[in-house]
Protein backbone atom coordinates (compact mmCIF):
# COMPACT_ATOMS: atom_id res chain seq x y z
CA UNK A 1 0.00 0.00 0.00
CA UNK A 2 1.07 3.31 -0.81
CA UNK A 3 1.66 6.07 1.58
CA UNK A 4 -0.07 9.57 0.71
CA UNK A 5 1.39 12.47 2.44
CA UNK A 6 -1.54 14.74 3.87
CA UNK A 7 -0.29 18.45 3.42
CA UNK A 8 -3.06 20.07 5.35
CA UNK A 9 -3.56 23.92 4.66
CA UNK A 10 -6.82 24.71 6.40
CA UNK A 11 -4.50 27.58 8.28
CA UNK A 12 -3.36 29.12 4.91
CA UNK A 13 -5.81 28.55 2.26
CA UNK A 14 -8.60 27.44 4.73
CA UNK A 15 -8.50 30.94 6.41
CA UNK A 16 -8.88 33.05 3.63
CA UNK A 17 -12.69 31.92 2.93
CA UNK A 18 -14.68 35.00 3.84
CA UNK A 19 -15.45 36.05 6.98
CA UNK A 20 -12.74 33.79 8.55
CA UNK A 21 -9.97 36.05 11.04
CA UNK A 22 -8.82 33.44 13.40
CA UNK A 23 -6.02 34.93 16.27
CA UNK A 24 -3.02 33.23 17.16
CA UNK A 25 -4.11 31.37 19.66
CA UNK A 26 -7.19 29.93 17.62
CA UNK A 27 -4.84 28.67 14.94
CA UNK A 28 -2.69 27.00 17.89
CA UNK A 29 -5.42 25.64 18.75
CA UNK A 30 -6.04 24.32 15.28
CA UNK A 31 -2.62 23.29 14.69
CA UNK A 32 -2.83 20.87 17.91
CA UNK A 33 -5.73 19.39 16.76
CA UNK A 34 -4.46 18.81 13.45
CA UNK A 35 -0.90 17.34 14.67
CA UNK A 36 -3.06 14.80 16.80
CA UNK A 37 -5.34 14.22 13.70
CA UNK A 38 -1.75 12.97 12.14
CA UNK A 39 -1.53 15.35 9.19
CA UNK A 40 1.88 15.35 7.81
CA UNK A 41 2.55 18.54 6.82
CA UNK A 42 0.70 21.84 7.87
CA UNK A 43 0.89 24.65 6.29
CA UNK A 44 0.40 27.53 9.09
CA UNK A 45 -0.19 30.32 6.62
CA UNK A 46 1.74 33.12 4.37
CA UNK A 47 4.38 34.43 6.67
CA UNK A 48 4.99 37.61 4.71
CA UNK A 49 1.72 38.61 4.39
CA UNK A 50 1.09 40.07 7.61
CA UNK A 51 2.50 40.26 11.15
CA UNK A 52 -0.24 38.50 12.80
CA UNK A 53 0.01 35.18 10.32
CA UNK A 54 3.74 35.80 10.80
CA UNK A 55 3.48 35.07 14.58
CA UNK A 56 0.91 32.74 14.28
CA UNK A 57 3.32 30.75 11.38
CA UNK A 58 6.53 31.41 14.34
CA UNK A 59 4.38 30.15 17.38
CA UNK A 60 3.03 26.81 16.05
CA UNK A 61 6.19 26.21 14.18
CA UNK A 62 7.60 26.10 17.62
CA UNK A 63 4.93 24.44 19.63
CA UNK A 64 4.32 21.30 17.24
CA UNK A 65 6.65 18.39 16.61
CA UNK A 66 5.18 15.75 15.35
CA UNK A 67 3.98 17.13 11.97
CA UNK A 68 6.27 19.36 8.99
CA UNK A 69 5.43 22.98 9.67
CA UNK A 70 5.45 24.89 6.51
CA UNK A 71 4.86 28.30 5.48
CA UNK A 72 3.89 30.31 1.69
CA UNK A 73 6.46 31.85 0.15
CA UNK A 74 6.15 34.30 -3.70
CA UNK A 75 9.19 33.49 -5.54
CA UNK A 76 10.92 36.57 -3.77
CA UNK A 77 14.50 36.83 -1.82
CA UNK A 78 12.40 38.91 1.03
CA UNK A 79 9.71 36.11 1.25
CA UNK A 80 11.52 33.68 1.49
CA UNK A 81 14.14 35.37 4.29
CA UNK A 82 10.59 36.67 6.18
CA UNK A 83 9.74 32.39 6.04
CA UNK A 84 12.91 31.57 7.30
CA UNK A 85 12.95 33.23 10.59
CA UNK A 86 8.94 31.96 11.17
CA UNK A 87 10.11 28.56 10.37
CA UNK A 88 13.38 27.95 11.67
CA UNK A 89 12.48 26.84 14.86
CA UNK A 90 10.74 23.91 13.75
CA UNK A 91 11.24 20.52 13.52
CA UNK A 92 11.68 20.11 10.01
CA UNK A 93 11.65 23.94 8.82
CA UNK A 94 10.11 23.55 5.09
CA UNK A 95 9.00 25.74 2.40
CA UNK A 96 6.42 26.18 0.29
CA UNK A 97 7.06 28.65 -2.89
CA UNK A 98 4.56 29.28 -5.65
CA UNK A 99 4.86 30.74 -8.99
CA UNK A 100 2.66 31.21 -12.21
CA UNK A 101 2.83 28.82 -15.06
CA UNK A 102 -0.08 29.21 -17.06
CA UNK A 103 -0.09 31.80 -20.36
CA UNK A 104 -2.92 33.81 -18.64
CA UNK A 105 -1.25 34.46 -15.19
CA UNK A 106 1.95 34.76 -16.91
CA UNK A 107 0.74 37.34 -19.24
CA UNK A 108 -1.50 39.50 -17.22
CA UNK A 109 -0.97 38.95 -13.85
CA UNK A 110 3.31 38.54 -13.65
CA UNK A 111 3.68 40.22 -17.39
CA UNK A 112 6.91 38.35 -17.27
CA UNK A 113 7.91 35.67 -20.30
CA UNK A 114 8.41 32.09 -19.92
CA UNK A 115 12.01 32.38 -19.64
CA UNK A 116 11.75 35.02 -16.75
CA UNK A 117 9.51 32.80 -15.16
CA UNK A 118 11.97 30.02 -15.25
CA UNK A 119 14.60 31.44 -14.43
CA UNK A 120 12.56 33.53 -11.65
CA UNK A 121 11.82 29.83 -10.27
CA UNK A 122 14.88 28.54 -9.94
CA UNK A 123 16.73 31.46 -8.19
CA UNK A 124 13.97 31.40 -5.87
CA UNK A 125 14.00 27.83 -5.18
CA UNK A 126 17.95 28.09 -4.98
CA UNK A 127 18.13 30.38 -2.74
CA UNK A 128 15.46 28.56 -0.53
CA UNK A 129 17.64 25.70 -0.69
CA UNK A 130 20.60 27.31 1.28
CA UNK A 131 18.53 27.14 4.21
CA UNK A 132 15.48 25.03 4.33
CA UNK A 133 16.23 21.33 3.88
CA UNK A 134 12.53 20.62 2.23
CA UNK A 135 11.82 23.23 -0.74
CA UNK A 136 8.13 22.55 -2.43
CA UNK A 137 7.62 24.37 -5.49
CA UNK A 138 4.16 25.16 -6.67
CA UNK A 139 3.25 25.69 -10.64
CA UNK A 140 0.49 27.73 -9.90
CA UNK A 141 -2.42 27.16 -12.34
CA UNK A 142 -0.80 24.16 -13.31
CA UNK A 143 -3.85 22.48 -14.96
CA UNK A 144 -4.19 25.53 -17.44
CA UNK A 145 -0.46 25.78 -18.26
CA UNK A 146 1.71 24.18 -21.23
CA UNK A 147 2.42 21.00 -20.63
CA UNK A 148 5.74 21.41 -22.15
CA UNK A 149 6.27 23.99 -20.71
CA UNK A 150 5.79 22.40 -16.99
CA UNK A 151 8.38 19.84 -17.89
CA UNK A 152 10.91 22.49 -18.91
CA UNK A 153 10.28 24.33 -15.53
CA UNK A 154 10.12 21.24 -13.79
CA UNK A 155 13.33 19.70 -14.28
CA UNK A 156 15.19 22.95 -13.53
CA UNK A 157 12.94 23.34 -9.92
CA UNK A 158 14.22 20.04 -9.48
CA UNK A 159 18.18 20.46 -10.93
CA UNK A 160 18.32 23.68 -8.45
CA UNK A 161 16.89 21.77 -5.20
CA UNK A 162 13.12 21.28 -4.99
CA UNK A 163 12.25 18.11 -3.06
CA UNK A 164 8.33 18.28 -3.66
CA UNK A 165 6.35 19.55 -6.80
CA UNK A 166 3.20 20.57 -6.37
CA UNK A 167 0.50 20.47 -9.73
CA UNK A 168 -2.11 22.46 -8.25
CA UNK A 169 -5.61 22.96 -10.02
CA UNK A 170 -5.77 26.84 -9.02
CA UNK A 171 -9.28 27.81 -10.49
CA UNK A 172 -10.85 24.52 -10.12
CA UNK A 173 -10.80 24.07 -14.00
CA UNK A 174 -9.58 20.27 -14.55
CA UNK A 175 -11.43 17.37 -14.98
CA UNK A 176 -9.87 14.11 -12.98
CA UNK A 177 -9.51 12.52 -16.35
CA UNK A 178 -7.55 15.73 -17.91
CA UNK A 179 -5.90 15.94 -14.16
CA UNK A 180 -4.78 11.94 -14.16
CA UNK A 181 -3.66 12.33 -17.73
CA UNK A 182 -1.02 15.70 -16.43
CA UNK A 183 0.25 13.81 -13.74
CA UNK A 184 0.98 10.59 -15.70
CA UNK A 185 2.76 13.39 -19.03
CA UNK A 186 5.09 15.08 -16.30
CA UNK A 187 6.33 11.45 -14.92
CA UNK A 188 7.11 10.10 -18.22
CA UNK A 189 8.14 13.66 -19.60
CA UNK A 190 10.57 15.11 -16.28
CA UNK A 191 13.98 12.83 -16.00
CA UNK A 192 14.60 14.08 -12.77
CA UNK A 193 11.17 13.05 -11.37
CA UNK A 194 12.23 10.21 -9.80
CA UNK A 195 13.90 12.82 -7.05
CA UNK A 196 10.83 13.95 -5.73
CA UNK A 197 7.09 13.97 -4.15
CA UNK A 198 4.35 14.83 -6.88
CA UNK A 199 1.98 16.79 -4.99
CA UNK A 200 -2.05 17.85 -5.78
CA UNK A 201 -3.43 21.02 -4.66
CA UNK A 202 -7.42 21.48 -6.36
CA UNK A 203 -10.11 23.95 -5.78
CA UNK A 204 -14.12 23.11 -5.62
CA UNK A 205 -15.03 25.78 -8.42
CA UNK A 206 -16.54 22.80 -10.37
CA UNK A 207 -17.04 20.21 -7.60
CA UNK A 208 -14.30 17.95 -8.28
CA UNK A 209 -11.32 18.66 -6.16
CA UNK A 210 -12.06 15.50 -4.15
CA UNK A 211 -12.57 13.61 -7.44
CA UNK A 212 -9.44 14.89 -9.02
CA UNK A 213 -7.31 14.05 -5.99
CA UNK A 214 -8.06 10.67 -6.26
CA UNK A 215 -7.78 10.74 -9.98
CA UNK A 216 -3.93 12.27 -9.39
CA UNK A 217 -3.45 9.49 -6.62
CA UNK A 218 -4.33 6.86 -8.98
CA UNK A 219 -1.64 8.61 -11.81
CA UNK A 220 1.12 8.65 -9.07
CA UNK A 221 0.81 11.99 -6.74
CA UNK A 222 2.42 10.67 -3.57
CA UNK A 223 1.22 13.70 -1.30
CA UNK A 224 -2.58 15.17 -0.99
CA UNK A 225 -3.00 19.11 -0.35
CA UNK A 226 -6.33 20.42 1.17
CA UNK A 227 -8.38 21.34 3.92
CA UNK A 228 -10.47 20.08 6.95
CA UNK A 229 -14.30 20.80 5.47
CA UNK A 230 -13.38 21.75 2.43
CA UNK A 231 -13.00 25.44 3.20
CA UNK A 232 -11.27 27.97 1.42
CA UNK A 233 -10.73 30.40 -1.59
CA UNK A 234 -14.16 30.95 -3.12
CA UNK A 235 -16.02 27.26 -3.67
CA UNK A 236 -13.25 26.19 -1.13
CA UNK A 237 -10.52 23.03 -0.96
CA UNK A 238 -10.58 19.47 -1.86
CA UNK A 239 -11.52 18.06 1.43
CA UNK A 240 -9.23 16.26 3.35
CA UNK A 241 -11.79 13.93 5.16
CA UNK A 242 -13.50 12.71 2.09
CA UNK A 243 -10.04 11.74 0.38
CA UNK A 244 -8.85 10.06 3.80
CA UNK A 245 -11.86 8.23 4.04
CA UNK A 246 -12.36 7.10 0.10
CA UNK A 247 -8.70 5.60 0.67
CA UNK A 248 -9.55 3.99 3.20
CA UNK A 249 -13.39 2.56 2.10
CA UNK A 250 -11.77 1.77 -1.59
CA UNK A 251 -8.66 1.00 -0.15
CA UNK A 252 -9.43 -2.35 -2.55
CA UNK A 253 -8.95 0.30 -5.92
CA UNK A 254 -6.64 2.63 -4.63
CA UNK A 255 -4.08 0.29 -3.10
CA UNK A 256 -2.78 3.63 -0.95
CA UNK A 257 -3.65 4.75 2.89
CA UNK A 258 -2.99 7.78 4.77
CA UNK A 259 -1.53 8.18 8.09
CA UNK A 260 -4.23 9.98 9.37
CA UNK A 261 -6.02 9.12 12.92
CA UNK A 262 -9.86 8.32 11.38
CA UNK A 263 -11.60 8.69 14.41
CA UNK A 264 -10.14 12.49 14.93
CA UNK A 265 -11.62 13.69 11.68
CA UNK A 266 -15.40 14.07 13.71
CA UNK A 267 -13.52 16.62 16.58
CA UNK A 268 -11.46 18.22 14.10
CA UNK A 269 -14.16 19.02 11.68
CA UNK A 270 -16.23 20.29 14.84
CA UNK A 271 -13.50 22.78 16.13
CA UNK A 272 -12.31 24.41 12.67
CA UNK A 273 -16.51 24.69 11.96
CA UNK A 274 -16.83 26.51 15.43
CA UNK A 275 -13.23 28.54 15.69
CA UNK A 276 -14.07 29.41 11.46
CA UNK A 277 -17.85 29.82 12.13
CA UNK A 278 -18.38 28.28 8.76
CA UNK A 279 -21.19 25.90 9.61
CA UNK A 280 -20.89 22.61 7.96
CA UNK A 281 -23.63 21.74 5.50
CA UNK A 282 -25.85 18.92 6.76
CA UNK A 283 -25.21 17.03 3.62
CA UNK A 284 -21.79 17.25 3.70
CA UNK A 285 -19.91 13.84 2.82
CA UNK A 286 -18.41 12.30 5.84
CA UNK A 287 -18.86 14.67 8.36
CA UNK A 288 -22.15 16.37 7.87
CA UNK A 289 -25.09 16.25 10.55
CA UNK A 290 -27.25 13.63 7.88
CA UNK A 291 -24.07 11.85 7.20
CA UNK A 292 -25.27 8.93 8.98
CA UNK A 293 -29.44 9.53 9.08
CA UNK A 294 -31.38 7.52 7.12
CA UNK A 295 -35.50 8.50 6.22
CA UNK A 296 -36.43 6.46 3.93
CA UNK A 297 -38.62 3.36 4.84
CA UNK A 298 -36.88 0.79 3.08
CA UNK A 299 -33.36 2.08 3.83
CA UNK A 300 -34.23 2.36 7.17
CA UNK A 301 -35.69 -1.96 7.85
CA UNK A 302 -32.21 -2.13 4.81
CA UNK A 303 -29.84 -0.63 7.83
CA UNK A 304 -31.48 -2.50 10.95
CA UNK A 305 -30.88 -5.85 9.56
CA UNK A 306 -27.75 -5.09 8.20
CA UNK A 307 -26.01 -1.79 8.57
CA UNK A 308 -23.82 -1.92 5.00
CA UNK A 309 -26.72 -2.51 2.68
CA UNK A 310 -27.11 1.55 2.75
CA UNK A 311 -23.77 2.38 5.00
CA UNK A 312 -20.67 2.54 4.04
CA UNK A 313 -18.54 4.30 6.87
CA UNK A 314 -19.75 3.74 9.92
CA UNK A 315 -19.96 6.72 12.50
CA UNK A 316 -17.42 5.25 14.75
CA UNK A 317 -15.01 5.07 11.97
CA UNK A 318 -14.91 8.96 12.38
CA UNK A 319 -15.23 9.34 15.83
CA UNK A 320 -18.84 9.72 16.03
CA UNK A 321 -19.97 8.83 19.46
CA UNK A 322 -23.45 9.07 21.23
CA UNK A 323 -24.82 12.30 22.38
CA UNK A 324 -24.55 10.55 26.00
CA UNK A 325 -24.63 12.27 28.62
CA UNK A 326 -21.07 12.98 29.56
CA UNK A 327 -20.80 15.32 32.53
CA UNK A 328 -23.21 16.21 35.35
CA UNK A 329 -24.57 18.74 38.24
CA UNK A 330 -22.61 16.56 40.64
CA UNK A 331 -19.38 16.22 38.80
CA UNK A 332 -15.71 17.79 39.85
CA UNK A 333 -13.15 20.34 38.46
CA UNK A 334 -11.25 17.18 37.91
CA UNK A 335 -13.23 15.51 36.13
CA UNK A 336 -14.12 18.06 34.38
CA UNK A 337 -10.65 19.08 33.50
CA UNK A 338 -10.15 15.53 31.92
CA UNK A 339 -12.99 15.99 29.76
CA UNK A 340 -11.26 19.39 28.10
CA UNK A 341 -8.30 17.31 27.62
CA UNK A 342 -10.04 14.75 25.56
CA UNK A 343 -11.84 17.16 23.74
CA UNK A 344 -8.59 18.48 23.05
CA UNK A 345 -8.86 21.78 24.80
CA UNK A 346 -5.66 23.10 27.18
CA UNK A 347 -6.67 25.94 28.92
CA UNK A 348 -5.17 28.13 31.65
CA UNK A 349 -6.12 27.47 35.25
CA UNK A 350 -8.18 30.87 34.83
CA UNK A 351 -10.06 29.83 31.95
CA UNK A 352 -10.51 26.47 33.37
CA UNK A 353 -12.23 27.42 36.19
CA UNK A 354 -14.57 30.06 34.22
CA UNK A 355 -15.62 27.21 31.88
CA UNK A 356 -16.15 25.08 34.73
CA UNK A 357 -18.70 27.83 36.38
CA UNK A 358 -20.09 27.86 32.99
CA UNK A 359 -20.42 24.57 33.28
CA UNK A 360 -22.36 23.87 36.41
CA UNK A 361 -24.26 26.78 35.99
CA UNK A 362 -25.51 25.01 32.38
CA UNK A 363 -26.32 21.61 35.19
CA UNK A 364 -28.74 23.72 36.54
CA UNK A 365 -30.83 24.78 33.21
CA UNK A 366 -30.12 21.50 31.03
CA UNK A 367 -31.22 18.50 31.88
CA UNK A 368 -28.65 16.54 29.92
CA UNK A 369 -24.83 17.88 29.21
CA UNK A 370 -23.23 16.53 25.83
CA UNK A 371 -19.98 16.70 24.33
CA UNK A 372 -21.27 19.19 21.97
CA UNK A 373 -22.48 21.68 24.68
CA UNK A 374 -19.17 21.44 26.88
CA UNK A 375 -17.55 22.01 23.80
CA UNK A 376 -18.93 24.97 22.86
CA UNK A 377 -18.35 26.04 26.61
CA UNK A 378 -14.68 24.92 25.93
CA UNK A 379 -14.35 26.64 23.17
CA UNK A 380 -15.22 30.23 23.92
CA UNK A 381 -13.10 29.83 26.42
CA UNK A 382 -10.35 28.77 24.84
CA UNK A 383 -10.53 32.04 22.45
CA UNK A 384 -10.41 34.61 25.55
CA UNK A 385 -7.12 33.37 26.75
CA UNK A 386 -5.01 36.64 25.08
CA UNK A 387 -4.61 38.85 27.57
CA UNK A 388 -5.65 42.20 26.18
CA UNK A 389 -8.45 44.80 27.96
CA UNK A 390 -11.50 44.15 25.35
CA UNK A 391 -15.02 44.39 26.16
CA UNK A 392 -16.96 42.32 28.55
CA UNK A 393 -20.47 41.61 28.72
CA UNK A 394 -22.20 42.17 31.85
CA UNK A 395 -25.76 41.54 31.29
CA UNK A 396 -29.01 42.06 28.65
CA UNK A 397 -32.33 42.58 28.98
CA UNK A 398 -35.11 42.64 26.45
CA UNK A 399 -38.88 44.03 26.38
CA UNK A 400 -40.61 42.76 24.17
CA UNK A 401 -43.89 42.52 22.92
CA UNK A 402 -45.76 42.30 19.08
CA UNK A 403 -47.04 45.08 19.87
CA UNK A 404 -44.78 47.18 21.32
CA UNK A 405 -40.78 48.41 20.38
CA UNK A 406 -38.36 46.09 21.46
CA UNK A 407 -36.27 47.93 23.70
CA UNK A 408 -32.82 46.84 24.71
CA UNK A 409 -30.85 47.33 28.16
CA UNK A 410 -27.22 46.15 27.84
CA UNK A 411 -24.18 46.67 30.66
CA UNK A 412 -21.10 45.79 29.58
CA UNK A 413 -17.20 46.68 30.87
CA UNK A 414 -15.26 48.74 28.77
CA UNK A 415 -11.63 47.86 27.88
CA UNK A 416 -10.90 51.14 30.46
CA UNK A 417 -12.63 49.04 32.65
CA UNK A 418 -15.54 50.85 32.86
CA UNK A 419 -18.97 49.70 33.46
CA UNK A 420 -21.16 51.28 30.51
CA UNK A 421 -24.81 50.91 30.56
CA UNK A 422 -27.03 51.94 27.50
CA UNK A 423 -30.48 51.17 25.77
CA UNK A 424 -31.24 51.27 22.14
CA UNK A 425 -34.86 50.21 20.42
CA UNK A 426 -35.19 47.66 17.14
CA UNK A 427 -37.66 46.54 14.66
CA UNK A 428 -36.35 42.62 16.32
CA UNK A 429 -34.65 41.80 19.77
CA UNK A 430 -31.52 41.32 18.28
CA UNK A 431 -31.44 44.51 16.20
CA UNK A 432 -32.22 46.61 19.41
CA UNK A 433 -29.14 44.68 21.17
CA UNK A 434 -27.22 45.28 18.03
CA UNK A 435 -28.08 48.79 18.06
CA UNK A 436 -27.42 49.50 21.63
CA UNK A 437 -24.05 48.08 21.88
CA UNK A 438 -23.13 49.89 19.13
CA UNK A 439 -23.50 53.28 21.29
CA UNK A 440 -21.82 51.65 23.78
CA UNK A 441 -18.56 50.57 21.40
CA UNK A 442 -15.84 53.70 20.68
CA UNK A 443 -15.70 53.17 16.79
CA UNK A 444 -18.22 52.25 14.24
CA UNK A 445 -19.56 49.06 13.48
CA UNK A 446 -21.37 47.68 10.84
CA UNK A 447 -22.68 44.70 10.39
CA UNK A 448 -22.49 42.27 7.67
CA UNK A 449 -23.83 38.97 8.40
CA UNK A 450 -25.56 36.82 11.10
CA UNK A 451 -26.45 33.39 11.69
CA UNK A 452 -27.95 31.33 14.22
CA UNK A 453 -28.11 27.74 15.34
CA UNK A 454 -28.96 25.07 18.03
CA UNK A 455 -25.97 23.12 19.10
CA UNK A 456 -27.54 19.43 20.13
CA UNK A 457 -31.48 19.14 20.34
CA UNK A 458 -34.51 19.62 22.32
CA UNK A 459 -35.94 22.83 24.19
CA UNK A 460 -32.80 22.65 26.61
CA UNK A 461 -30.38 23.56 23.78
CA UNK A 462 -27.32 25.62 23.56
CA UNK A 463 -27.51 28.63 20.89
CA UNK A 464 -24.47 29.55 18.93
CA UNK A 465 -24.55 32.59 17.20
CA UNK A 466 -21.99 33.99 14.19
CA UNK A 467 -21.89 37.37 13.14
CA UNK A 468 -19.36 39.26 10.33
CA UNK A 469 -18.86 42.86 11.42
CA UNK A 470 -16.55 46.02 10.28
CA UNK A 471 -15.27 47.90 13.11
CA UNK A 472 -13.42 50.22 12.51
CA UNK A 473 -12.36 49.74 9.33
CA UNK A 474 -11.66 46.13 10.19
CA UNK A 475 -14.27 42.89 8.70
CA UNK A 476 -14.18 40.33 11.41
CA UNK A 477 -15.86 37.31 12.00
CA UNK A 478 -17.12 36.59 16.06
CA UNK A 479 -18.97 33.90 17.76
CA UNK A 480 -21.17 33.16 20.65
CA UNK A 481 -22.71 30.19 22.91
CA UNK A 482 -25.61 30.85 25.67
CA UNK A 483 -28.85 29.05 26.38
CA UNK A 484 -30.61 32.38 25.58
CA UNK A 485 -30.54 33.34 21.43
CA UNK A 486 -30.74 36.93 22.51
CA UNK A 487 -27.31 36.33 25.10
CA UNK A 488 -25.54 34.10 22.28
CA UNK A 489 -25.76 36.84 19.98
CA UNK A 490 -25.00 39.78 22.02
CA UNK A 491 -21.29 37.94 23.42
CA UNK A 492 -21.10 36.60 19.19
CA UNK A 493 -21.05 40.99 18.23
CA UNK A 494 -18.71 41.66 21.13
CA UNK A 495 -16.35 38.89 20.43
CA UNK A 496 -16.27 40.38 16.61
CA UNK A 497 -15.35 43.96 17.82
CA UNK A 498 -12.58 42.20 20.15
CA UNK A 499 -11.06 40.28 17.71
CA UNK A 500 -9.95 43.34 15.69
CA UNK A 501 -9.02 44.81 19.48
CA UNK A 502 -6.79 42.18 20.02
CA UNK A 503 -5.28 42.10 16.36
CA UNK A 504 -4.81 45.77 16.65
CA UNK A 505 -2.56 44.94 20.12
CA UNK A 506 -0.64 42.11 18.54
CA UNK A 507 0.19 44.62 15.67
CA UNK A 508 1.56 47.42 17.68
CA UNK A 509 3.95 44.88 20.27
CA UNK A 510 5.40 43.46 17.09
CA UNK A 511 6.05 46.97 15.85
CA UNK A 512 7.35 48.26 18.88
CA UNK A 513 9.59 45.62 18.69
Amino acid sequence: MRKINIFDTTLRDGEQSIGVNLNVLEKLEIAKQLERLGVDIMEAGFPASSQGDFQAVQTIARSIRNSSITGLARAFKQDIDIAWDALKDSEEPRIHIFLATSPIHMTYKLRKTPDEVLNTAVEAVKYAKQRFPQVQWSAEDASRSDKWFLVKIITEVINAGATVINLPDTVGYTTPKEYGQLFTFIQENVPNIDKVILSTHCHDDLGMATANSLAAIENGACQIEGTINGIGERAGNAALEEIAVALHIRKDFYQAKTGLKLDEIKHTSQLISKLTGMVVPGNKAVVGANAFAHESGIHQDGVLKEASTYEIITPELIGVTSNRLVLGKHSGRHAFKQKALELGFELSAEKLKDAFDSFKALTDRKKEITDDDLFAILADKQTEQIDVKTYELQSVQVQYGTNNIPTATVVVKAPTGQILEEAGTGAGSVEAIYNTLSRIIDNPVELQDYKLQSIGSGRDALADAFVKVNYDGVESGGRGSAQDVLEASARAYLNAVNRVIVHEEFRKEKLQV
